[in-house]
């Protein structure tokens, strides 16, 4: 079983922390995996840093260029990673845009992916219907899971087919806003999390964008299995360096 159904079939809310490979500096990577998994994170996000990152607020578009401006690339990830599993058991996920993967071959992607011990993929301009007719085959061959993006403005049918063709996770955006700009969520999201969690979908569903604290966690996970940090853990790394994780962690739960 792929390790992130493993995962969200244990009886705990799910933290998840996305961060971009490469920053704050280049052979941070792999460091910043290991002391997220010790710090009791539950699932990692691995940013593959990109030029254009349509869905990414300034701070995660900063570490991304940072990363870049470092030497990440593809490759570079990929050979960071190689021996990732002999330290780390969590489910690992990379995120990233269409475009890198196109360039190294989706097929050849998905395969490094597997070698590796990558879990699963997130994909933000990949759409689930080319996703479905062309690429499926491909990520199930390799055993990897592709998650999708849900909004409060995603149709109740398109959000059902994006259920029936996964088997994870959906990663519900908070708001249609990019990330990192929320301050707290409102009525607006609360109604809009119960709304999805009443459609009974099965894949659980995981929060992402605007938590950064105890209290956004809490209230993003009333009414879906867990949620995603990734602003306010990048912006912890550039005050802190990668160094203090543990106290990161620790003030979120």
């Amino acid at each position: 079983m792929n390790r992130i159904n493993q995962k969200i079939q244990e009886d705990k809310k799910i933290l998840s922390i996305y961060f971009s490979a490469g920053y704050p500096n280049l052979n941070d990577t792999v460091q910043i995996v290991q002391d997220l998994e010790k710090s009791g994170i539950d699932m990692i996000e691995i940013g593959l840093p990109f030029s254009d990152p349509l869905a990414d607020g300034p701070t995660i578009q900063e570490s991304s260029t940072q990363a870049l401006h470092n030497g990440m690339t593809t490759q570079i990830l990929f050979d960071q990673l190689k021996d990732i599993r002999q330290s780390v058991t969590i489910p690992l996920v990379i995120m990233g845009y269409f475009n890198p993967m196109l360039q190294y071959g989706v097929e050849n992607f998905c395969k490094k992916c597997a070698e590796i011990g990558i879990d699963g993929l997130i994909i933000p301009d990949l759409p689930v219907d080319v996703y479905a007719e062309q690429y499926k085959a491909i990520f199930d061959k390799y055993g990897l899971i592709n998650i999708f993006l849900i909004t409060p403005q995603t149709s109740e049918e398109r959000i059902r087919f994006i259920d029936s063709v996964t088997d994870g996770f959906i990663y519900m955006v908070s708001s249609a806003s990019v990330t990192g700009s929320q301050a707290g969520f409102g009525d607006i999201q609360e109604t809009y999390f119960k709304r999805i969690a009443d459609m009974n979908l099965k894949n659980p569903q995981i929060v992402g964008f605007g938590i950064k604290n105890e209290e956004t966690f809490n209230q993003a996970t009333q009414f879906a299995k867990g949620a995603i940090i990734g602003s306010a853990f990048i912006k912890h790394l550039t005050e802190n360096g990668a160094g203090k994780i543990k106290e990161f962690v620790k003030a979120i739960r």
